[in-house]
């Protein structure tokens, strides 16, 4: 029962990511975008990133859900490997920085991360989908499976390449079109947007340890349980 709910679960999640990537650029696509903005298209953006990211890892914890009930584990570790991989290092941590950075900026100031015309491009339940239900998500997934994580030289470094390779397509999408890709790093000096990406960096590597500690947490926790309720249950039937 619970197997299928996971997989069901999977399945559903999946299918969510795959709609908003696919009604994203139809909404887009009813603009007129200026021609600096159409560089890099909507792959400037983090948050499309991250929408695409949860596709790719969601498509496989589906697929190794159904493959473990046809194939032995052993056949499918390679899977299993690589879904744990995926969530630890990229798939949890992002979904955590996309939702605290844009909340926090977006209340204090939503000119410098979502400007009000955006408004008008797409509905509030999408913006909702981009930004705020991705922290839901992550979390359900930590809570309904355990991951295994590699280790955190392995997992930081991977983490800390994917995020360095971004601010770099950030800078690169400046250096040909002379404007950002979020108004808020236009009010920035060179030192002030240097600390701004090393804070993200920082909150990025934060989140990874977070979701470390809450797989640890959570599995222990459950294991202890399960094993506490079987050891109970044979003193049960001793007693009978």
């Amino acid at each position: 029962m619970a197997r299928s709910f996971v997989c069901i679960y999977h399945f559903l999640v999946w299918g969510w990511y795959i709609f908003i990537n696919f009604y994203l650029p139809i909404l887009i696509s009813k603009q007129q975008l200026p021609k600096e903005i159409q560089y890099g298209g909507q792959w400037r953006y983090l948050t499309v990133l991250n929408l695409f990211l949860q596709v790719i890892f969601y498509g496989i914890a589906f697929l190794y859900d159904v493959m473990k009930g046809m194939k032995r584990k052993e056949d499918i570790k390679w899977i299993a490997a690589s879904r744990d991989f995926l969530f630890s290092a990229l798939a949890f941590p992002l979904s955590l920085v996309v939702f605290t950075i844009f909340w926090v900026l977006f209340l204090l100031d939503r000119e410098l991360i979502y400007p009000k015309i955006l408004d008008e491009v797409f509905p509030k339940w999408f913006n909702h989908a981009m930004h705020s239900s991705v922290l839901p998500i992550s979390m359900t997934e930590v809570f309904i499976n355990y991951h295994q994580y590699p280790s955190r030289k392995k997992g930081l470094i991977f983490l800390s390449s994917v995020t360095i390779a971004y601010i770099s397509w950030v800078l690169k999408i400046y250096s040909v079109t002379k404007e950002w890709v979020y108004p808020i790093f236009a009010k920035l000096s060179p030192v002030s947007l240097a600390v701004f990406f090393s804070v993200s960096h920082g909150t990025a590597i934060c989140f990874y340890f977070l979701g470390e500690r809450l797989n640890q947490l959570i599995w222990v926790h459950k294991e202890f349980i399960v094993v506490f309720l079987i050891h109970f249950g044979d003193m049960g039937v001793l007693a009978c």
